[in-house]
């Protein structure tokens, strides 16, 4: 009997022991889970209804699960610090966009599903703000470094989803900031901001960075649907 025949059990079989342990795999690799994404909802579901047996599966294996059943989406946060592999572009674009979601939250600027619309006007002022000086990327590298924030599970472009956008050269599209991102990278994200407003630091990756995976690298390029 393998760990999660009970559970299977539970459903009455209409979710397998695979289907069970496919949604363990997805939330370790894919980080934050939302049931409003293709391909997640039944995931996003057992994970919710079974959340006991899952936090049981992953402790083991140093992670810490938690669900926000309000803004439904759930998350495998590592419990251990490790190196990380995160480039230094990467760390700032992730603690601006959790910085800009913070005061955004709290002025109650979000959607129904806790996400934070954010210009990339807007998105370049703040990152310069945020950084003392620092130039926010452009083009393509802006491009793939949101694909990064979109494996993280805590940031995508409006039309990753599929919504229909008017591009244009100024604005091709606006970023999402998503509710999962004060998970991932927690309230410390906030204070250590204040390591980069040096340009000339030499920055060898924050302690928050560690919890974005450093094994994403190993992912297939785009991320999992």
């Amino acid at each position: 009997m393998s760990f999660w025949t009970n559970a299977a059990e539970a459903t009455r079989n209409v979710a397998s022991e695979d289907d069970f342990e496919s949604a363990a795999n997805r939330l370790v690799t894919e980080q934050v889970l939302y049931a409003a994404d293709r391909g997640s909802k039944v995931a996003y579901g057992l994970i919710r209804d079974f959340e006991r047996e899952f936090k049981r599966a992953l402790e083991p294996l140093g992670y810490t699960v938690r669900v926000n059943s309000q803004l439904r989406y759930a998350c495998a946060i590592p419990q251990h610090t490790k190196n990380s592999t995160v480039s230094v572009e990467q760390t700032l674009l992730a603690l601006v966009l959790r910085k800009i979601f913070d005061e955004e939250t709290r002025s109650g600027h979000h959607d129904e599903n806790g996400e934070v619309a954010c210009d990339l006007v807007t998105l370049e002022v703040k990152y310069k703000q945020v950084t003392g000086g620092r130039e926010l990327a452009t083009g393509g590298k802006l491009l793939t470094l949101m694909q990064w924030m979109r494996r993280w599970g805590i940031a995508r472009t409006a039309d990753d989803e599929g919504s229909q956008l008017t591009r244009d050269a100024d604005q091709p599209y606006m970023v999402i900031i998503r509710p999962g991102i004060a998970d991932v990278l927690g309230e410390a994200a906030l204070e250590r901001i204040a390591l980069f407003t040096n340009p000339d630091a030499e920055i060898e990756g924050p302690e928050d960075a560690e919890h974005l995976p450093a094994d994403a690298a190993a992912q297939e390029e785009g991320g999992a649907e």
